[in-house]
């Protein structure tokens, strides 16, 4: 009887860790899908951006809008913050900023917003149907939130960092205000990748 349970036992282990397996697998695949696909975009470093500029450098990604009162100058000074602290330039790590509001976020707007954080910061932008594409290829979401009785409105959108590697592939993501050092751990594995 004891032999019969430590093969039942056994059985369930290994069925477990084939299970496990698979399911690991599956997300591999799902993450290497989710993230991906063609978008043109007009930047503030000049001409088009696409998703083969992504290759080359390692980048944090941040979806946001310059109207936004709140997570998105906080999460712009603290990637730029997080560079400074490692001690990396633009050359090493890029920060790329991309509109999800292209009807108020014109270049020139992105221009002005992004000099404000004092380290360089590439912003993106583009029209509406360029800016969809962006968010699908990135599997970010945004909506516009509109209140009747007020005149500007506000923009929901995701608020993790994104990080792609130097070959342009998605390594994970820095979620708004993650802890310091576990984010520029984060940043290591990223630069190291």
């Amino acid at each position: 009887m004891q032999r019969l349970r430590l093969i039942l036992w056994a059985m369930v282990l290994v069925t477990g860790a084939a299970a496990t397996i698979f399911y690991l697998i599956g997300l591999t695949q799902q993450t290497a899908t989710g993230f991906g696909g063609e978008f043109t975009l007009q930047s503030t470093a000049g001409g088009s951006f696409t998703e083969r500029d992504l290759a080359g450098v390692p980048s944090l990604v941040f979806f946001g809008y310059t109207f936004c009162p709140d997570v998105c100058p906080t999460t712009l000074a603290e990637t730029t913050g997080w560079r400074a602290e490692l001690g990396l330039d633009e050359s090493d790590l890029r920060i790329i900023f991309v509109s999800v509001d292209p009807e108020r976020d014109t270049l020139e707007n992105m221009k002005e917003y992004v000099s404000i954080f004092g380290s360089p910061v590439i912003g993106l932008t583009g029209t509406l149907e360029q800016v969809e594409a962006a968010k699908a290829a990135f599997g970010v979401f945004s909506e516009k939130v509109e209140d009747p009785g007020v005149a500007d409105y506000l923009v929901n959108h995701t608020a993790s960092v994104l990080m792609i590697d130097g070959d342009g592939n998605f390594l994970g993501t820095i979620v708004y205000e993650e802890n310091r050092e576990t984010a520029l751990a984060k940043i290591r594995r990223l630069l190291a990748a």
